[in-house]
């Protein structure tokens, strides 16, 4: 399966199970960095599904969602659209047992409170700044 998604884009698009390959898939950036995990995806398709016809395309991921979804899954309902991040479909280089990105975790809003953490609490602890002996 490594490098079949996303294909080329004159390339015919291959089917794609949300479940079996998104969710919950481990996001790393080009250097090798994990980024997130994915809770949910966007996809494109008609304004109003209740209107289909034979002649609209399939839908197409077009984003992969992650956020705060602990609550969600616990206790049932959706996570407002507001609280989930985006990482744009065109980012992503390859997927396989995780998703790979072709840009920097930096170049996404997404690891900031990570980041955020790991500059300012996670590296005043002693032996915080390197990983255990």
């Amino acid at each position: 399966m490594r490098g079949s998604y996303p294909p080329d884009p004159g390339a015919q698009h291959p089917m794609l199970d949300a479940r079996l390959h998104l969710l919950d898939r481990q996001v790393i950036d080009v250097d090798g960095e994990p980024v997130t995990a994915v809770d949910d995806v966007e996809l494109s398709g008609p304004p109003d599904p209740r209107h289909l016809s034979p002649d609209d395309p399939a839908p197409a991921v077009t984003g992969l969602l992650s956020g705060v979804t602990l609550g969600t899954r616990i206790f049932g309902g959706r996570s407002p659209r507001s609280r989930l991040h985006s990482i744009d479909w065109r980012a992503v280089s390859d997927v396989g047992v995780t998703i790979v990105l072709h840009i920097r975790a930096g170049q996404l809003e997404i690891g900031w409170t990570e980041r955020w953490v790991r500059d300012r609490i996670i590296a005043k602890i002693p032996g915080g700044r390197h990983d255990p002996e």
